[in-house]
């Protein structure tokens, strides 16, 4: 879809939002080095970052790069980065259909120390982004988030239940499984992606109905109306596997089948929970935005483990999400709301993977923009 002209307004919305994300996200100081690293797709709020720091005293240097493939932006990023003596080096990145060049950036940053740089990636970029998706504080998304993760580690079955009429049971592994928590805190030497606000494991097994009746998000490119709120998706799930769907949209019902035809891609590869309170409104576009919504979905085909834990392959991930949504856990009456998750007080549990976005670097394709 192109950005209409509301889309690419920079409004008063929109420029607390910067500020807020470089405030909260990218921790952004008066003697901090900020490079811009962007997309053709995504200049527009590569620019509005640039000049958000620039309000502040902060010069941004900008770099363009062409989306997974640039044979030549280590060349012109290079230059770019300071010597780790000369300070701190903010590193922004923005993208609408990819998330690119991470092994480049990696080499680049690679003889710095971890708290000498912050490296930042925006996927899905939009003002949506910083309008509602960095609207959340990253300290209360990772105490959501631990709530989350602390009533499945303690737990072996789930049921889950949504007012759409999802209706799933699911049996956790936590020590064989790990989990993917996307909160938006800063770990020294990886990088954040944002928008941030989710929880997601792979689960040992699922059976039941899926009604998705918020989004899609998928890691191939559609650039039809991904909101499923007049026409759900409704999957039946049994042994972890699709056994049908249905929607009336006959768009995105001739896109599901097409996707769903490649092998593996009927596996539940993803449990996920959104954990971002924030969102509330769907994007027509394909956005991570979307499966942020306080909610369950699942995630087909492509899972979030290593090929050896998860016993498949697969090279698309299609996510479908639901609003909203209740879990109970083992034989507790009392289920947990997932619109209404009390914050955690205890530490974000250790050992748990960052991000639920994987760097496609060309030869690995995240987003199968080369298919």
């Amino acid at each position: 879809m192109l950005d209409t002209p509301d889309e690419l307004q920079l409004d008063d919305l929109v420029w607390q939002g910067l500020h807020r994300f470089l405030d909260t996200y990218a921790d952004l100081k008066s003697d901090d080095h900020v490079v811009i690293a962007y997309t053709p797709d995504s200049r527009t709020y590569a620019a509005w970052a640039a000049l958000a720091c620039e309000s502040r005293g902060v010069k941004a240097s900008l770099v363009f790069m062409a989306p997974l493939r640039d044979p030549w932006f280590c060349e012109r990023l290079s230059p770019l980065i300071p010597p780790e003596s000369e300070g701190r080096l903010i590193l922004l990145t923005f993208e609408k259909h990819t998330m690119s060049h991470n092994k480049v950036i990696k080499t680049l940053v690679a003889d710095r120390s971890p708290e000498s740089y912050r490296v930042v990636r925006t996927i899905n970029a939009s003002r949506e982004v910083f309008t509602t998706g960095v609207e959340t504080s990253p300290s209360l998304l990772s105490a959501l988030n631990t709530t989350v993760i602390e009533r499945c580690q303690a737990a072996r079955r789930m049921r889950i239940r949504a007012p759409g009429g999802t209706d799933l049971i699911a049996t956790i592994d936590s020590d064989k499984y790990q989990y993917k928590s996307s909160r938006g805190v800063h770990i020294p030497g990886k990088f954040m992606v944002v928008p941030p606000g989710e929880v997601a494991t792979f689960p040992e097994s699922i059976s039941g109905r899926l009604v998705a009746d918020f989004a899609l998000n998928v890691n191939v490119l559609f650039e039809g109306d991904v909101r499923l709120e007049r026409c759900p998706v409704v999957v039946d799930v049994e042994d972890g596997a699709m056994t049908r769907f249905s929607c009336e949209n006959e768009e995105m019902a001739a896109f599901l089948e097409h996707s769903f035809s490649r092998p593996n891609a009927k596996r539940v590869g993803e449990l996920g929970f959104g954990t971002n309170p924030a969102v509330s409104t769907c994007l027509p576009e394909n956005s991570h935005l979307n499966e942020r919504v306080p909610g369950i979905h699942l995630g087909f085909g492509q899972h979030n483990q290593t090929d050896e834990v998860a016993g498949y392959a697969c090279d698309i991930h299609i996510d479908l999400c639901a609003r909203g949504g209740s879990i109970w856990f083992d034989d507790d009456d009392k289920p947990l709301d997932l619109e209404k998750v009390p914050p955690s007080k205890n530490t974000h549990p250790p050992l748990i993977s960052g991000e639920d976005v994987f760097s496609d670097d060309a030869e690995d394709d995240c987003c199968g923009m080369l298919r």
